[in-house]
């Protein structure tokens, strides 16, 4: 399946314009559709962000051909870079904790990329330190930091709000999304609310994580499973705007595993803990529109399935959940 009708030049002319479906499970008067992001051509929601910041940083002068493009990242977005690099004359390099999945890593790598390792434990905050220290000792050299760089948003702004409302004739009544940079749900949420401002907003993280401080919750940071979103460290994340935000909905891993084996097993969604977590959230706002408890302008709810399974193999994300925490 796919939404382009003529050949395109380059794979980057693939980018976006990805599917959206509904979510079965929902209430008959109430869809939940999920934006299918794995149909990018790096299988990936992160391919939309890859290719807007190589463009953008070549066009201010950022960076000049020949240079390098630095980025600290759990993989997605890596591998978004990496294969707008392919396509542009910059050379590519990321610096991933040690955890992560190790799909993306063989990935990043097989289309060009230095991956450079940093302690687990030390999390995302230590692989952005290094990252700029990378790029200090080196000449013709960026670090877009996905974390703090507006164009993280713009480019979910600029294509993949635009590519829900017009799906949906501008009805949209809730937009529900996972939340690591922030930039997906600020950019569709600014998108949408621009339009339509009674919109509800819903951030979604791991428990865990720590996005529902701002919103006043009194949350405890622990270690989470779920792989993209959430948050150890609210100073790193600068995009996160709490006045575009209803409200932020945690999920357990276990909940968030439960949904990614039944959208497998019974709708044929082949996604990670990350859309587990934001279709277990999704169809929540969607029974409440339902019930009546939530005032919404449409009764449609919007959500994004940011990437596939398939990175995850390797971590037992389809085994029993004691054998994918220990594997994790």
């Amino acid at each position: 399946m796919t939404t382009h009708s003529e050949p395109l030049d380059s794979v980057l002319d693939a980018v976006g314009e990805t599917p959206l479906v509904r979510v079965q499970a929902s209430p008959a008067d109430v869809p939940v559709y999920a934006k299918l992001e794995s149909f990018n051509p790096g299988a990936s929601v992160k391919d939309r962000l890859g290719v807007y910041l190589v463009e953008q940083h070549l066009e201010r002068g950022d960076i000049h051909p020949g240079g390098t493009v630095i980025e600290p990242t759990a993989g997605n977005t890596g591998i978004g870079i990496a294969l707008a690099a392919t396509q542009f004359d910059v050379d590519a390099m990321f610096v991933v904790p040690e955890k992560f999945s190790v799909e993306k890593q063989i990935l990043m790598r097989a289309l060009g990329a230095t991956v450079v390792n940093t302690p687990t434990e030390e999390g995302m905050t230590r692989a952005i330190e290094h990252a700029h220290e990378l790029a200090d000792d080196m000449d013709n050299a960026v670090v877009p930091q996905q974390f703090a760089s507006p164009l993280n948003a713009d480019a979910h702004e600029q294509t993949t709000g635009p590519e829900i409302w017009e799906a949906l004739d501008g009805e949209v009544g809730a937009v529900v999304a996972g939340c690591g940079t922030a930039g997906t749900l600020m950019g569709v949420a600014r998108y949408v609310l621009d339009r339509q401002p009674d919109a509800h907003i819903t951030a979604v993280e791991p428990e865990g994580s720590l996005f529902a401080r701002t919103a006043g919750g009194e949350v405890e940071q622990h270690e989470y499973n779920i792989e993209g979103i959430g948050t150890s460290n609210l100073a790193t994340n600068e995009l996160y705007d709490p006045e575009l935000v209803d409200e932020v909905r945690q999920v357990s891993d276990r909940d968030a595993q439960v949904e990614l084996k039944r959208l497998a097993r019974e709708e044929g969604h082949l996604v990670a803990s990350s859309a587990g977590a934001a279709s277990v959230a999704a169809l929540d706002v969607a029974e409440r529109i339902a019930a009546g408890t939530l005032d919404v302008p449409h009764e449609t709810v919007v959500t994004v399935f940011p990437d596939s399974s398939e990175r995850y193999l390797s971590k037992g994300i389809y085994d029993s959940y004691e054998e994918w925490v220990d594997d994790t």
